[in-house]
């Protein structure tokens, strides 16, 4: 079983409120995320939620393998969304594509990218790299405890920094999708 995870709990300060929930190309932001994990065929799509959990959670839509998660010490950074989607996530997951609610340009073919490598080499972690840097990561289920015990608003990246030995790449042809961090980044 593979497990999809979205994080969208944050607060988006620099954003001025609900990024979440910014209208792009007709949908929330954080909709991109979701859809783009659906189409590539997880077994199981956690969203987790924080800041405006109730709005966020109304304004989403998730398939029939999808569920919120909410993450009460979500002001505490991204290592605690980790935390939460790691300890609801179903007991048969053998690893977890981990997207940001706020990076739009994942697409499915890249999830599906991600799952492919693993089921091919099993590894710890798998990572996409675009031609101008890294990108999300696929997360095995033998690193689920110490990604669970992270602490601040880091991500896999600390991970993938301190065990390089754990890491498998995929390729991307193109530029890494950018975040949406501000207003104006939906313009982009």
């Amino acid at each position: 079983m593979i497990t999809g995870v979205v994080l969208a709990a944050g607060e988006g300060r620099r954003f001025g409120g609900t990024k979440q929930l910014a209208r792009l190309e007709g949908k929330p932001l954080a909709q991109h995320a979701i859809d783009a994990l659906a189409d590539a065929g997880v077994d199981e799509l956690l969203v987790i939620t924080g800041h405006d959990a109730e709005a966020v959670e109304a304004g989403l839509s998730l398939p029939e393998i999808g569920r919120f998660v909410r993450n009460p010490d979500h002001r505490k950074g991204q290592s605690t969304s980790l935390a939460a989607a790691f300890h609801d996530i179903d007991d048969d997951s053998e690893a977890a594509v981990v997207l940001m609610g706020d990076q739009p340009g994942v697409t499915a073919d890249e999830a599906r990218a991600l799952i492919a490598r693993f089921r091919a080499t099993r590894s710890q972690i798998v990572r996409l790299t675009y031609v101008d840097g890294p990108g999300p990561a696929l997360l095995s289920r033998e690193i689920y405890a110490e990604a669970g015990h992270l602490h601040g608003d880091v991500g896999a990246r600390i991970l993938i920094a301190s065990h390089p030995e754990w890491v498998e790449e995929v390729e991307v042809d193109r530029p890494a999708p950018q975040d949406v961090d501000t207003p104006e980044d939906l313009g982009r």
